[in-house]
Protein backbone atom coordinates (compact mmCIF):
# COMPACT_ATOMS: atom_id res chain seq x y z
CA UNK A 1 0.00 0.00 0.00
CA UNK A 2 1.02 3.44 -0.56
CA UNK A 3 0.73 7.08 1.78
CA UNK A 4 -2.46 8.83 0.65
CA UNK A 5 -0.05 11.59 -0.22
CA UNK A 6 1.60 9.94 -3.40
CA UNK A 7 -2.71 9.53 -4.41
CA UNK A 8 -2.33 11.69 -7.13
CA UNK A 9 1.12 10.87 -8.67
CA UNK A 10 -0.20 7.60 -8.47
CA UNK A 11 -3.27 7.85 -10.57
CA UNK A 12 -0.77 10.40 -13.11
CA UNK A 13 0.80 7.12 -13.43
CA UNK A 14 -1.96 5.10 -13.99
CA UNK A 15 -4.17 7.04 -16.11
CA UNK A 16 -0.77 7.69 -18.24
CA UNK A 17 0.17 4.27 -18.96
CA UNK A 18 -3.60 3.11 -19.76
CA UNK A 19 -4.20 5.68 -22.32
CA UNK A 20 -1.05 5.30 -23.98
CA UNK A 21 -0.96 1.88 -23.96
CA UNK A 22 -4.79 1.21 -25.32
CA UNK A 23 -4.13 4.23 -28.01
CA UNK A 24 -0.84 3.03 -29.09
CA UNK A 25 -2.04 -0.34 -29.70
CA UNK A 26 -4.98 1.00 -31.68
CA UNK A 27 -3.19 3.80 -33.50
CA UNK A 28 -0.26 1.35 -34.58
CA UNK A 29 -3.05 -1.15 -35.85
CA UNK A 30 -4.78 1.61 -37.98
CA UNK A 31 -1.58 2.64 -39.70
CA UNK A 32 0.64 -0.10 -39.80
CA UNK A 33 -1.95 -3.23 -39.98
CA UNK A 34 -1.28 -6.59 -37.86
CA UNK A 35 1.55 -8.62 -39.03
CA UNK A 36 5.23 -9.96 -37.35
CA UNK A 37 6.61 -6.69 -36.92
CA UNK A 38 3.59 -5.30 -35.24
CA UNK A 39 4.79 -5.44 -31.96
CA UNK A 40 8.14 -4.10 -32.82
CA UNK A 41 6.72 -0.74 -34.26
CA UNK A 42 4.12 -1.02 -31.70
CA UNK A 43 6.94 -0.64 -28.23
CA UNK A 44 8.67 1.90 -30.27
CA UNK A 45 5.93 3.75 -30.19
CA UNK A 46 4.87 3.31 -26.88
CA UNK A 47 8.02 3.99 -25.54
CA UNK A 48 7.44 7.60 -27.10
CA UNK A 49 3.57 7.83 -26.47
CA UNK A 50 4.27 6.99 -22.65
CA UNK A 51 6.21 9.67 -21.37
CA UNK A 52 4.27 12.01 -23.39
CA UNK A 53 1.15 10.90 -21.95
CA UNK A 54 2.54 10.97 -18.36
CA UNK A 55 3.18 14.78 -19.14
CA UNK A 56 -0.06 16.01 -20.79
CA UNK A 57 -1.86 13.65 -17.35
CA UNK A 58 0.31 15.88 -15.09
CA UNK A 59 -0.66 19.00 -16.91
CA UNK A 60 -4.24 18.51 -17.89
CA UNK A 61 -5.50 16.46 -14.77
CA UNK A 62 -5.63 19.25 -12.46
CA UNK A 63 -6.93 21.73 -15.22
CA UNK A 64 -9.55 19.59 -15.67
CA UNK A 65 -10.35 18.31 -12.06
CA UNK A 66 -10.87 22.48 -11.41
CA UNK A 67 -13.24 22.66 -14.31
CA UNK A 68 -14.90 19.57 -12.90
CA UNK A 69 -15.43 21.07 -9.77
CA UNK A 70 -16.78 24.06 -10.90
CA UNK A 71 -19.46 22.80 -13.30
CA UNK A 72 -20.48 19.89 -10.64
CA UNK A 73 -22.64 20.93 -7.15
Amino acid sequence: MFPKKYSKLIFIFFMGLGMSLIMTLIITYINTGYDELYYKRFFKAWSVSLPVALVATTIVAPIVEKFVDKITK
